[in-house]
């Protein structure tokens, strides 16, 4: 195995990726260097949430065995208490999802300025470019005085 691809039992092949869950939770807590029992504590809590097999059984994946890394540094190295790790956990993957939503929008945003400029050089485009004749127009210099009627007059 490659790493990347593996052929199945039915002759297709998928992409392994960081989300894929492969490890078994003994790999997990191996790779991350946590006792099995941490990491079930980790999935009650909800700081970490493996897949589970159709027997129930955790699968962990590429990211969840950095994420349990990072909230041990979190917990051993900086101090922060469990509800403390979950609530930056939560606002790491707020601001991620907020910054794919603002990648998102100014992509959309290109494509209709895009598209706006392509519809302002098509009106430019119809145009008349024909020439038009130009007649000096003289201007009237009398002087006209206006005074209303008074109620008077009428």
């Amino acid at each position: 195995m490659d790493g990347r691809r593996r052929q199945s039992n039915f002759g297709r092949a998928y992409q392994l990726t960081d989300e894929t869950p492969v490890y078994v939770i003994s790999v997990a807590a191996q790779l991350s260097g946590l006792h099995p029992q941490t990491l079930r504590q980790y999935d009650r809590l909800g700081l970490v949430s493996p897949d589970r097999t159709a027997g129930r059984g955790r699968r962990y994946s590429a990211r969840d065995i950095e994420l349990l890394r990072t909230v041990q540094q979190l917990s051993q190295e900086e101090g922060i208490n469990l509800a403390g790790i979950k609530r930056i956990i939560e606002l790491e993957n707020q601001v991620a999802a907020l910054q794919a939503r603002v990648a998102e929008l100014s992509n959309a945003v290109e494509g209709a300025a895009a598209a706006m400029q392509q519809r302002e050089a098509a009106v430019h485009a119809s145009y008349r470019r024909d020439l038009v004749p130009y007649q000096d127009v003289q201007q009237a210099s009398a002087l006209v005085v206006w005074r209303p009627k008074r109620a008077t007059e009428q």
